[in-house]
């Protein structure tokens, strides 16, 4: 994307259908930035900072409600400086980390059915997803107990399966190995191209490569400035991703950067891999902190760049600043991903392909943050601390933080990503 702004096209993405390949989203939007021109409205009913996952959704359901809406991105959209490139995203509802995300998945089930129904794309594949680990780890115990609760459909993984149908997979004799058969995976840059088309397509206006410098609340308007302009509006909602602290200093030490690698790599049989032959997967090494997991081979032509075998390793990263991160990645980087494959997948590893880096941001607790900023008498709604696990819950966030800015609340179960629990 050449231009700096996306405002008020009317771009015929979803016209392109569920099997466009992805660069022609690129190349449509691109002709319809360089078509655009800029627009000298400068007052809101709401600005949206930060147009990735969340972002991007929100303005979607702020522009459907028919509220005046700025999205500013300081990047292109989608970009590969923050927290959701990279092709894919798993999906899933028995939810190890916390059961009380499962009422918001089968929103965020929902939600997704629904883009893909108004802009006629596919975002949304089921592959099923293996859960492997030792029946005492968070990943099964959780897994369980979301399932169980919640009646969500987990499966014992049957021998003669493991060694017919999954057989690319070795795990030890003491690892329960489960499946979810609904969960999947979800196209991440696609979701968010869709969700900013039809935000334009309903009103809104996005502008890309504007970043915000500084916004201040005085009396009922809010005012930001960005290295392009400034802007006034009633409500602002901030979606910023790893920079939500340098938007929200208040919320700094809350809010941790961590860079994390990710790789794609050259499996010894590469049809045994690809997307329809492998599902998604979860492993629990118990050697290891977090878990390791991975997707099907896709097609570049459809998901993007790259192709291979996609994984990586769900653990703390280094702290960074997500202005400085180290982008380059190293021996130690890659002698992890080799460890994992090697262990568990014998096939799945011949040589890496490509390997790059991206941002988680965490809260201490690792859960959400869905709320509005104390002292601002609810004008202010803030979305933060989703790396890792927070891409899937995009379709219902978009839907809550424009519920929470224009009706003063949600009906979606958020109390226990308040930001009364750092108090």
């Amino acid at each position: 994307m050449k231009r700096r702004d996306f405002v008020k096209q009317t771009v015929q993405l979803s016209a392109l259908g569920a099997t466009a390949p992805l660069e022609n989203l690129y190349q449509q939007v691109n002709r319809q930035a360089q078509q655009s021109v800029h627009n000298p409205e400068k007052n809101f009913d709401a600005i949206v900072l930060g147009v990735g996952s969340m972002g991007s959704a929100t303005c979607y359901y702020l522009a459907k409600q028919g509220v005046k809406v700025l999205g500013i991105e300081q990047f292109d959209i989608p970009h590969e400086h923050g927290s959701h490139a990279g092709q894919s995203r798993i999906i899933r509802k028995a939810y190890f980390e916390h059961s009380d995300y499962v009422p918001l998945l089968e929103s965020a089930y929902k939600n997704w059915k629904h883009l893909e129904e108004t802009s006629g794309s596919k975002v949304y594949y089921k592959t099923g997803l293996l859960y492997f680990g030792r029946p005492d780890h968070i990943l099964i115990k959780g897994v369980r107990e979301s399932s169980t609760k919640y009646k969500v459909e987990v499966n014992e993984l049957k021998q003669s399966d493991k060694s017919s149908v999954y057989s690319q997979f070795n795990t030890p004799a003491d690892f329960s190995s489960l499946i979810e058969p609904d969960a999947g995976f979800l196209t991440p840059e696609r979701s968010i191209l869709l969700y900013s088309e039809l935000a334009l397509k309903l009103g809104a206006s996005i502008h890309t490569r504007e970043k915000t410098i500084e916004w201040k609340k005085t009396g009922n308007i809010i005012t930001v400035k960005t290295d392009k302009a400034i802007y006034q509006c009633k409500k602002l909602i901030i979606t910023a991703g790893a920079w939500a602290a340098t938007m929200i200093p208040s919320l700094s030490k809350n809010l941790k950067v961590t860079r994390q690698v990710v790789a794609w790599v050259k499996p010894k049989k590469w049809g045994a891999f690809e997307l329809g032959n492998f599902p998604c997967w979860t492993i629990a090494d118990p050697l290891k902190p977090g878990i390791y997991y991975g997707f099907p081979i896709l097609s570049s032509a459809h998901f993007g760049a790259p192709i291979g075998l996609k994984l990586a390793h769900h653990a703390p990263g280094m702290t960074t600043d997500p202005d400085r991160v180290d982008r380059n990645t190293n021996q130690a980087d890659e002698e992890n991903i080799i460890y994992a494959l090697n262990k568990y997948i014998p096939e799945g590893f011949e040589a890496i392909i490509s390997m790059k880096t991206c941002l988680y941001t965490y809260t201490p607790d690792e859960n959400f943050v869905l709320d509005y900023l104390p002292g601002y008498n609810k004008d202010v709604v803030v979305a933060a601390g989703f790396s890792g696990h927070g891409f899937k819950f995009a379709s219902v966030v978009g839907e809550i933080l424009c519920d929470l800015a224009i009706k003063g609340s949600t009906k979606e179960p958020i109390d226990f990503l308040g930001l009364e629990r750092f108090s």
